[in-house]
């Protein structure tokens, strides 16, 4: 590396990784001479990484830090600013960012197969909720007292320690999950995981004709008819069958198998090639999506909202998912040991250092290793 770029500010070498050098063109950029769209999204990329509480700590951070400022080419801005320009950002640039680090993230994670290669590529789908102030957002009216948007995502997991969004989709919260996989199930090498919310009768039926591979949860209530059972050799499996169901075009696999809580889950899965136990084992990945959400929420403060318009909602999402993604490129590219929390507060604790300093104590190795307390004997009253 070139000295010149190891001394610079870990925060500019983070940010100089995010291609918008398009979002710099003149004409995006018309009557807008002091902030660009590039240094938009770039400052607020950098919030959700140094996790910038408000409006005026954006002001003073930006004060505080002169060289992140001259490598973002701004001069100074106010707090005003930001807010009204965020709610006027059109949707499709920070769409747009987001996609560009999704492919840099593909790049670097190609040669993965996922969890094992057996199972190969996972996706899993479902959505969070972000609530949102009532006097302030009635256009995001569900119920009395529950204003909220929803985001409807998709997280490829592509090892045991990585996976990403890699799609996104804003909406109030009214839009009901079934109604979004014609967006975020595509034709492709992975198997989808999804819980009650998304199967419909219509769904199971387009998914099995585009030849998904699915392991999806259903309702007690749906009614099926067994066509073939087959043996079942693990003792939390209670029915391994083919099956139809009405207005079904095809049969289809169901499994069920009851949890430690006695709980049961009904699954119906494309997957014919994997054991009852293995289709369990599959669903229970699930949780890498609640565990996505819950990260997001905690560590990138995504529930700290910027903006009570739907506009600037749905660019805070993106931006959000972009902020993301550039901590994981971080991370791959360096090679780190440390999971994504680690790397990321290791970062916060030295964006405003240089480059090389962050690279120091990334690869840091502690000079002696405890023993822990040792017990000391006690010595004998005869000696």
């Amino acid at each position: 590396m070139n000295k010149s770029i190891g001394h610079k500010q870990l925060i500019s070498q983070s940010l100089s990784i995010l291609p918008t050098e398009s979002f710099s063109c003149p004409l995006l950029n018309y009557g807008y001479d002091k902030l660009s769209v590039d240094a938009l999204m770039k400052i607020f990329v950098a919030a959700q990484l140094d996790n910038w509480q408000s409006y005026e700590e954006m002001e003073e951070k930006l004060r505080a830090n002169p060289e992140f400022c001259q490598s973002i080419n701004l001069p100074s801005i106010s707090g005003a600013q930001l807010s009204r320009r965020i709610n006027d950002l059109p949707t499709e640039h920070a769409q747009a960012l987001f996609q560009s680090v999704v492919h840099k993230i593909q790049e670097l994670t190609k040669n993965h197969k996922g969890i094992n290669p057996e199972l190969g590529r996972l996706k899993i789908i479902d959505s969070t909720h972000i609530k949102l102030p009532p006097e302030l957002c009635d256009w995001a009216f569900v119920t009395k007292g529950w204003n909220v948007v929803k985001m409807h995502t998709r997280i490829v997991v592509v090892s045991e320690d990585i996976h990403y969004p890699d799609k996104i989709v804003p909406s109030t919260g009214n839009v009901a999950d079934v109604e979004t996989p014609h967006l975020l199930v595509e034709e492709d090498d992975a198997t989808y995981l999804m819980d009650r919310g998304y199967p419909s009768k219509k769904n199971l039926n387009a998914w099995q004709n585009q030849d998904i591979l699915f392991v999806v949860r259903i309702r007690n209530t749906m009614k099926v008819e067994p066509i073939e059972t087959y043996e079942i050799t693990h003792p939390d499996v209670i029915r391994d069958a083919k099956v139809t169901y009405t207005r079904a075009e095809q049969p289809i696999r169901l499994v069920e198998f009851l949890d430690e809580e006695n709980r049961l889950y009904r699954l119906m899965t494309t997957r014919w090639d994997l054991s009852a136990e293995q289709i369990m084992e599959l669903y229970r990945c699930r949780w890498m999506i609640e565990t996505f959400f819950k990260w997001v929420k905690q560590h990138l403060k995504l529930v700290k909202i910027w903006s009570t318009k739907p506009q600037g909602m749905w660019n805070q999402m993106f931006i959000a998912m972009a902020a993301y993604g550039l901590a994981l490129i971080l991370q791959l590219q360096l090679k780190s040991p440390r999971n994504l929390w680690r790397f990321l507060r290791l970062m916060r604790i030295y964006l405003y250092k240089t480059y090389d300093e962050f690279m120091k104590e990334l690869h840091h190795k502690k000079s002696r290793t405890s023993r822990g307390r040792q017990k000391v004997p006690i010595p004998s009253k005869g000696r």
